[in-house]
């Protein structure tokens, strides 16, 4: 039986060979492309972290699922792909057919389409500190009226200009969970729905 132990994934090869290699990510429809914001300047790469389900099927580079997965063996799910990915230096993965995969939180620099990876851990032995969330805070509950948080909901998946992964309501605020935000659509959502209405969340953490 494998060990269960972290180990880290060696940066791949130069950034600018691997945001080259990432002009193969998947296109558009598959929900692993940012849309770009009106007006959002181009993002360059940055330092981010995030948890999921890395997949691989066949010799297709691996992609990292932040979104939902179906519930099948082998799992299903799509998300932005994985430069430098080794199953080699890691523990945990399963395997069925050609399908490969595993849970892990994992480091990387993030161009606005694919993560080049640099380290994972599997998220069994992931135990990172605690980041409190002020919107969270009792003190600090939203006031807008569940009803209108409701009706909100129903809609921003189709008003929001980038892929939502989940929306739930808590605390007097409509929660949306991204894949990636650098404030910019948390501006947009401030002036479409007003501020301290919708909170995004992005499911790439900018590390600082």
């Amino acid at each position: 039986m494998t060990t269960l132990r972290a180990r880290s994934i060696l940066l791949a090869p130069a950034l600018g060979l691997a945001l080259a290699l990432s002009a193969c990510a998947a296109g558009p429809g598959d929900g692993s492309t940012l849309t770009p914001v009106d007006d959002m300047p181009v993002l360059d790469a940055v330092d981010v972290a995030g948890e999921g389900t890395v997949i691989q099927i066949g010799d297709a580079r691996p992609q990292f699922c932040l979104g939902p997965i179906a519930e099948s063996y082998p799992p299903q799910c799509s998300g932005p792909e994985l430069v430098g990915w080794d199953w080699d230096t890691v523990d945990g993965e399963e395997s069925s057919g050609d399908v490969t995969w595993g849970t892990y939180a994992v480091t990387g620099k993030w161009d606005g389409t694919s993560l080049l990876v640099g380290s994972a851990i599997m998220l069994a032995l992931y135990d990172p500190l605690p980041v409190p969330d002020p919107a969270l805070d009792a003190d600090n509950a939203g006031t807008t009226s569940e009803e209108r948080l409701l009706e909100i909901q129903s809609g921003i998946a189709d008003d929001a200009p980038v892929e939502v992964l989940s929306t739930w309501v808590e605390n007097g605020y409509l929660f949306v969970r991204v894949l990636f935000d650098d404030g910019a659509l948390q501006d947009w959502a401030d002036d479409a729905y007003g501020p301290d209405v919708v909170q995004i969340r992005p499911a790439l953490r900018v590390l600082e």
